[in-house]
């Protein structure tokens, strides 16, 4: 295989993340009902941040602080135990993405496996623990650690000097994001393949090197 080392995106790319899901999971725990309209305000909210985030222009922990503010107060808690709460949720309902298992099987022994995600730490090693991948991937790096978010190419450095600088036409990353994994990707000077599995049309500007619509298409594509 031509890629010496394959590096994923995590959320939407090799795991599910049903943020609703998660979110009517922890606010029952509190015994607090959380409806349809409650999710769309929440988003409304949340997304906005997360573009800010990936921006630079606040940290993680200001995003992890704002998104949750309206329900501390409401609730009389601290944002830092919704947060909390939240976590452990998506950590107890996390699958992975049709055919992520057996990509990433198929792929150990024919290249190094790394992640890259702007998630969160408190949920990342537990997620590959719950799944059984922890061994699968000799690098994981997270935003929240590094102090800079996908798309910055500061993020992917960090990266490449835990690889141990491999020659970057060796390096290919796989996210559903154009705008963080694509974008970063690109930033970095790496190949990139979007996993673009809405059939959505590509953003003005980034051009991924591959695109396909499952992990088994890219299975295929990478193991032909």
């Amino acid at each position: 295989m031509h890629y010496q080392w394959i590096l994923f995106d995590a959320d939407d790319t090799l795991f599910h993340f049903d943020a609703l899901a998660g979110l009517t999971r922890m606010f029952a725990a509190l015994g607090v009902g959380f409806s349809e309209q409650d999710y769309q305000q929440y988003q409304a909210l949340s997304a906005p941040l997360w573009v800010d985030y990936q921006n630079g222009a606040i940290s993680a922990e200001q995003l992890q602080h704002r998104r949750f503010q309206h329900w501390a107060e409401r609730l009389s808690v601290t944002t830092q135990r919704l947060n909390h709460d939240f976590l452990a949720a998506m950590v107890d309902i996390c699958t992975l993405l049709p055919g992520a298992r057996e990509l990433v099987q198929a792929l150990q022994g024919k290249a190094r496996l790394g992640i890259i995600t702007n998630g969160f730490t408190a949920m990342q090693h537990t997620r590959l623990e719950r799944v059984g991948l922890q061994d699968a991937f000799s690098a994981l790096v997270i935003s929240e650690q590094v102090g800079v978010a996908k798309p910055d190419a500061g993020i992917f450095e960090h990266a490449f000097e835990r690889m141990g600088r491999p020659p970057k036409e060796r390096i290919l990353m796989v996210g559903d994001n154009p705008h963080s994994d694509i974008l970063g990707g690109l930033n970095a000077g790496i190949d990139t393949c979007w996993l673009n599995t809405d059939g959505k049309a590509a953003p003005q500007g980034i051009t991924p090197r591959y695109e396909v619509s499952s992990l088994d298409q890219l299975h295929t594509l990478l193991l032909r």
